[in-house]
């Protein structure tokens, strides 16, 4: 266990933190796995700006990597543009 005071800090920051993006990135997993489960596509179209938003916004404070991001942006755009 740390015996410093501000090792215990960051020990509980470092928690927090972790938590907080933990929050985030399932709320995005959530969010892609129900993009990709819609079969209507206006609806699709309607539900991607704010998952791609989403993903800018994760990416952008380093909880997902700007790489994966731009992956999942694109396999969620040629998933709606299959849809029929």
């Amino acid at each position: 266990m740390a015996n410093h005071k501000s090792s215990l800090k960051r020990i509980r920051q470092d928690k927090k933190k972790a938590e907080h993006n933990h929050y985030y990135a399932k709320t995005m997993r959530n969010a892609v796995r129900k993009l990709r489960a819609m079969t209507n596509k206006e609806e699709a179209e309607k539900l991607y700006p704010s998952v791609q938003k989403m993903l800018d916004k994760l990416a952008k404070t380093n909880i997902i990597h700007k790489n994966k991001a731009a992956n999942l942006k694109s396999s969620l755009a040629a998933h709606i543009n299959k849809l029929g």
